[in-house]
């Protein structure tokens, strides 16, 4: 491949599990490479594999992902094409459950932005599908991003999430990345939902609907299954609002 324009990336993080973070990372990905163009690549840094599964890939055999960080093996050995030309992904493996354990053993602060820009010749974009977790890796994951997606259902408990994420990120960088908090699964229907929505009218919003939960079935993203759908056009705002973000980075 040719040399590509400036690298941007963009981690979808958030220490509680269950908020549709990997749904979210597989959807962006997608808009990164068809809406804006953007040689994308997708990296799942989750050892339950979603963002593979998201779009019908397994991982390469031999337990290999978490060796790329603390062996001498090029991630572009690990990475999967996907049906759509600019976008591939680097699917997880159980070898990914021990890769904190990894990081903290080489001592390497920045191995993980390292490996991103040794990637920046052929992705405009990198999309992390981040663990749910605050050790080495999210440290790492907040050292190479450029922005910080946090996935946010309205609930007391994400709000309590919201508010750790926060601290991990200004406790971890100097100059630490922007952070965007996105409504998601959120259902008009419930009060509850209502209220935030209304607290936080400024946030991007990603329904609960039937079009997302069908990612999973059909293993494609949105925009592919339905893309007149409101669940469709809520991720295209979302990845506006994610390159208004970037292009105002100094």
């Amino acid at each position: 491949m040719a040399a590509v324009a400036q690298s941007a990336t963009i981690a979808v993080y958030s220490v509680k599990g269950g908020v549709g973070k990997t749904t979210i990372a597989a959807n962006l990905a997608w808009c990164s490479a068809e809406l804006s163009g953007h040689p994308t690549l997708l990296w799942d840094l989750d050892a339950a594999g979603g963002s593979g599964f998201l779009y019908g890939l397994e991982p390469h055999k031999g337990r290999q992902a978490g060796e790329i960080f603390s062996q001498d093996r090029s991630p572009e050995k690990l990475i999967r094409k996907t049906a759509w030309d600019t976008l591939d992904v680097l699917p997880a493996d159980e070898s990914i459950r021990a890769l904190d354990a990894q990081l903290t053993a080489i001592g390497k602060r920045r191995r993980l932005a390292k490996l991103i820009e040794s990637l920046a010749t052929w992705y405009e974009r990198v999309i992390l599908d981040c663990p749910p977790v605050m050790n080495e890796l999210s440290a790492q994951v907040i050292r190479a991003a450029d922005l910080i997606i946090v996935p946010l259902p309205p609930s007391p408990l994400s709000a309590r999430a919201f508010e750790l994420v926060v601290r991990e990120v200004t406790d971890n960088a100097k100059r630490h990345p922007p952070i965007l908090p996105v409504l998601s699964m959120l259902d008009m229907r419930r009060t509850l939902h209502r209220q935030a929505r209304e607290e936080n009218p400024a946030w991007p919003v990603i329904p609960y609907a039937s079009a997302v939960e069908q990612c999973a079935v059909q293993q494609r993203p949105v925009g592919a299954i339905a893309p007149q759908s409101l669940a469709a056009q809520r991720f295209i705002m979302l990845w506006r609002a994610i390159e208004h973000k970037l292009a105002q980075r100094g």
